[in-house]
């Protein structure tokens, strides 16, 4: 895949729930099943969503947009990346906060919260890596 899909595939899969591997699944606890290895679908369809993730998600695109063509080109500067960064924490730290998903979807966003915090640490210097790799991964 082009790294210029990569950030839209990652987002995507959010909507989608389609495979991440796995890094961070004790975000949030509320009662529900056993995170899972890998990313499942729902009996060969996609998870319901519900609004709250949907528009966090949405606004997590909006974020990574405007800067896709100077991560692509390299010339995004390190605090841009930063900022980035701390973006997804906050976005991801809302979508946590709304979660109202059953049991079995919100394991499965589990899974996509991991990816997305582990980008988001790169493109902040807390995780080694390139700032862009991070920004493909988040």
């Amino acid at each position: 895949m082009k790294p210029r899909n990569l950030v839209a595939a990652a987002i995507a899969a959010t909507l989608v729930l389609g495979p991440l591997p796995v890094a961070l699944a004790q975000t949030h606890a509320h009662g529900h099943a056993d995170v899972p290895p890998a990313l499942t679908l729902d009996h060969g369809k996609r998870w319901q969503t519900d609004a709250p993730l949907r528009k966090h998600m949405t606004d997590l695109r909006a974020s990574f947009a405007k800067d896709l063509g100077r991560i692509h080109d390299g010339t995004l500067p390190p605090a841009d990346y930063a900022r980035l960064g701390a973006t997804v924490e906050a976005k991801v730290a809302s979508i946590v906060d709304d979660c109202r998903l059953p049991p079995e979807a919100d394991a499965q966003l589990h899974l996509i919260v991991a990816e997305l915090i582990s980008g988001a640490d790169v493109m902040q210097g807390k995780a080694a890596g390139a700032p862009a790799t991070g920004a493909h991964t988040a």
